[in-house]
């Protein structure tokens, strides 16, 4: 694909000048700045829109109707290492 971009003279001169230092064709150094910044200006990789975020936590949620609710204390530190608190391993040991 070909486009004409008109520079303003300043811009011009640094991208001639950037394009001389590297050895590089005019087109070329242009086409790359262009490809480096669309590219810095994407999401990074693996990052979610806010619309896809909600649509994953709504794919989470379906079905969480069903599960028992539980009180506040089920999820106390306690409760998670109740086997290791009273003197057995949760895994035994070989």
């Amino acid at each position: 694909m070909t486009i004409r971009v008109d520079l303003n003279p300043e811009t011009e001169a640094r991208l001639t000048a950037q394009a001389r230092s590297q050895g590089a064709p005019l087109e070329k150094l242009a086409e790359r700045l262009l490809a480096e910044a669309l590219t810095e200006s994407s999401p990074p990789h693996g990052a979610l829109t806010v619309e896809e975020f909600h649509h994953m936590l709504e794919a989470m949620a379906e079905g969480s109707e069903k599960l028992p609710n539980l009180p506040t204390e089920s999820f106390s530190r306690e409760s998670f290492y109740e086997d290791r608190l009273d003197g057995r391993d949760a895994v035994p040991r070989r």
